[in-house]
Protein backbone atom coordinates (compact mmCIF):
# COMPACT_ATOMS: atom_id res chain seq x y z
CA UNK A 1 0.00 0.00 0.00
CA UNK A 2 1.82 3.27 -1.01
CA UNK A 3 2.08 5.95 1.29
CA UNK A 4 0.18 9.48 1.05
CA UNK A 5 2.87 11.71 2.48
CA UNK A 6 6.17 12.29 1.00
CA UNK A 7 8.66 10.15 2.89
CA UNK A 8 11.51 11.82 0.83
CA UNK A 9 10.34 15.17 1.85
CA UNK A 10 10.97 13.79 5.45
CA UNK A 11 13.93 12.50 5.06
CA UNK A 12 15.48 15.60 3.65
CA UNK A 13 13.78 17.85 6.50
CA UNK A 14 15.82 15.25 9.39
CA UNK A 15 18.68 15.80 7.04
CA UNK A 16 18.32 19.41 7.24
CA UNK A 17 17.46 19.97 11.35
CA UNK A 18 20.38 17.27 12.02
CA UNK A 19 22.85 19.16 10.44
CA UNK A 20 21.40 22.64 12.02
CA UNK A 21 21.88 20.77 15.62
CA UNK A 22 25.76 19.64 14.26
CA UNK A 23 26.44 23.21 13.98
CA UNK A 24 25.13 24.22 17.38
CA UNK A 25 27.47 21.30 18.89
CA UNK A 26 30.43 23.54 17.55
CA UNK A 27 30.06 26.67 19.32
CA UNK A 28 29.16 25.01 22.37
CA UNK A 29 32.57 23.46 22.03
CA UNK A 30 34.18 27.00 21.55
CA UNK A 31 32.25 28.16 24.87
CA UNK A 32 33.27 25.36 26.65
CA UNK A 33 37.14 26.05 25.58
CA UNK A 34 36.94 29.74 26.53
CA UNK A 35 35.33 28.80 30.16
CA UNK A 36 38.53 26.42 30.51
CA UNK A 37 40.44 29.10 29.84
CA UNK A 38 39.08 31.69 31.90
CA UNK A 39 39.42 29.26 34.98
CA UNK A 40 43.37 29.81 34.52
CA UNK A 41 42.62 33.49 35.37
CA UNK A 42 45.09 34.45 38.07
CA UNK A 43 43.89 35.04 41.59
CA UNK A 44 40.15 33.77 40.52
CA UNK A 45 37.86 33.63 43.45
CA UNK A 46 36.29 30.35 43.81
CA UNK A 47 33.14 31.84 43.91
CA UNK A 48 33.53 32.71 40.18
CA UNK A 49 35.36 29.27 39.41
CA UNK A 50 32.75 27.23 40.83
CA UNK A 51 30.14 29.25 38.75
CA UNK A 52 32.77 29.02 35.40
CA UNK A 53 33.23 24.82 36.28
CA UNK A 54 29.41 24.67 36.22
CA UNK A 55 29.62 26.59 33.12
CA UNK A 56 31.27 23.94 31.59
CA UNK A 57 29.29 20.87 33.52
CA UNK A 58 26.43 21.97 31.38
CA UNK A 59 28.03 22.41 28.31
CA UNK A 60 29.48 19.06 28.19
CA UNK A 61 26.32 17.75 29.15
CA UNK A 62 24.66 19.56 26.77
CA UNK A 63 26.80 18.43 23.94
CA UNK A 64 27.44 15.05 25.33
CA UNK A 65 25.53 12.95 22.99
CA UNK A 66 23.62 10.74 25.37
CA UNK A 67 20.12 10.10 24.28
CA UNK A 68 19.59 12.04 28.04
CA UNK A 69 21.46 15.05 27.35
CA UNK A 70 19.63 17.89 24.81
CA UNK A 71 21.43 17.21 21.72
CA UNK A 72 21.76 13.88 22.22
CA UNK A 73 17.97 13.52 22.52
CA UNK A 74 17.40 15.89 19.24
CA UNK A 75 19.18 13.60 17.92
CA UNK A 76 17.99 10.38 18.93
CA UNK A 77 14.42 11.96 18.18
CA UNK A 78 15.46 13.07 14.46
CA UNK A 79 16.37 9.40 14.52
CA UNK A 80 13.18 8.37 15.48
CA UNK A 81 11.20 10.48 12.94
CA UNK A 82 13.82 7.87 9.91
CA UNK A 83 12.68 4.61 11.41
CA UNK A 84 9.54 5.60 11.03
CA UNK A 85 9.44 5.63 7.21
CA UNK A 86 8.21 2.79 6.10
CA UNK A 87 11.51 0.75 4.29
CA UNK A 88 12.38 1.59 0.82
CA UNK A 89 10.02 4.52 0.61
CA UNK A 90 12.95 6.88 0.63
CA UNK A 91 14.21 5.24 -2.44
CA UNK A 92 11.01 4.08 -4.02
CA UNK A 93 9.98 8.54 -4.26
CA UNK A 94 13.72 8.87 -5.37
CA UNK A 95 13.26 6.21 -8.44
CA UNK A 96 9.67 7.99 -9.45
CA UNK A 97 11.23 11.15 -8.99
CA UNK A 98 14.11 10.16 -11.82
CA UNK A 99 11.71 8.00 -13.77
CA UNK A 100 9.08 11.30 -14.05
CA UNK A 101 5.64 11.41 -12.36
CA UNK A 102 3.00 9.24 -14.27
CA UNK A 103 -0.11 9.17 -14.44
CA UNK A 104 -1.99 6.25 -12.92
CA UNK A 105 -4.97 4.92 -14.54
CA UNK A 106 -7.48 3.90 -12.47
Amino acid sequence: MPIKWSALRVAEAMDMAEEFINQAAEPLEQAKLVAVEARKIANLPQYVDQDIARLIWEIERSIGGSQWEPIGRLRATIESVRKSIPDGAVEAERDSARQGNQLALV
